[in-house]
């Protein structure tokens, strides 16, 4: 998200669209306002761009010597800066491309994600299947409100004015089933070869998983439920296990 400055330049070539200047009005007319922003030239402000909402007077909301805070909305093709008293959007839809990496802050946490202030129209959305490879219960498991995070666009519709992001895709791939069967013994080296009810259990737990990851309401508690089952029939196997010795490669 911007938080860019006001800034002062003497050159037209120089203004870019959305630059934030603050500037003085000069005249008043008809249409709106002239306004001195440092340029060799006055910029213009249209009545239509003073307010969102309808303004049928500019004196009524203006006057000669008042410091405004404006935006660049567009150069005319004679050079001509035309300004908006109405902040742009950091990014507007037609910015907002699939792949592309954004910022934001998490403004709420759902049991089915969060939403995240990006600087779009509408808040993006980050399901709890994208914002971790690993398994969470709760997103509160990964971020707090206020929080700022990096993610992936993975859907923009901007019919149904809805942005999907995605943490974890910008993140490393976990190890597969190979450290999982390891856990986190230190003890444990890479000719570790998991016993076949271990790698049954192993395909379970990361279908389990999975499932927990997508679903919503009843259907993610009963998934949850299935993948602390799981978890516990695993560590009662690998008990006995280091009991018995570890299975390694001959």
């Amino acid at each position: 998200m911007s938080t860019q400055e006001p800034v002062t330049v003497g050159e037209t070539a120089e203004i870019k669209r959305k630059m934030h200047f603050r500037g003085t009005i000069k005249k008043l007319t008809v249409a709106g306002a002239i306004v001195d922003i440092g340029l060799d030239k006055p910029a213009v402000l249209h009545i239509s761009q003073v307010s969102r909402e309808p303004v049928h007077r500019i004196e009524d909301v203006l006057e000669v010597g008042q410091e405004v805070d404006v935006w660049v909305r567009r150069i005319s093709p004679k050079g001509i800066v035309e300004l908006t008293m109405r902040k742009p959007l950091d990014l507007e839809w037609r910015e907002i491309k699939k792949g592309m990496t954004v910022k934001g802050k998490v403004i709420k946490i759902l049991r089915g994600g969060i939403e995240v202030d990006i600087g779009a129209e509408v808040p993006a959305f980050v399901p709890i299947g994208e914002m971790t490879h690993g398994y969470i219960r709760s997103p509160r498991d990964v971020v707090s409100e206020g929080d700022e995070i990096e993610a992936q666009v993975i859907e923009v519709n901007r019919r149904r004015k809805r942005i999907r992001l995605s943490m974890k895709a910008l993140e490393p791939k976990p190890e597969e089933a190979g450290r999982l069967a390891r856990g986190s013994r230190d003890d444990q080296d890479d000719t570790y070869v998991p016993t076949p009810m271990e790698a049954a259990l192993l395909k379970a737990l990361a279908e389990a998983k999975a499932a927990a990851a997508e679903a919503y309401g009843e259907e993610r508690d009963a998934a949850l439920s299935r993948v602390a089952e799981l978890e516990k029939t695993l560590e009662e196997i690998r008990k006995r296990l280091r009991g018995n010795g570890r299975h390694r490669l001959n």
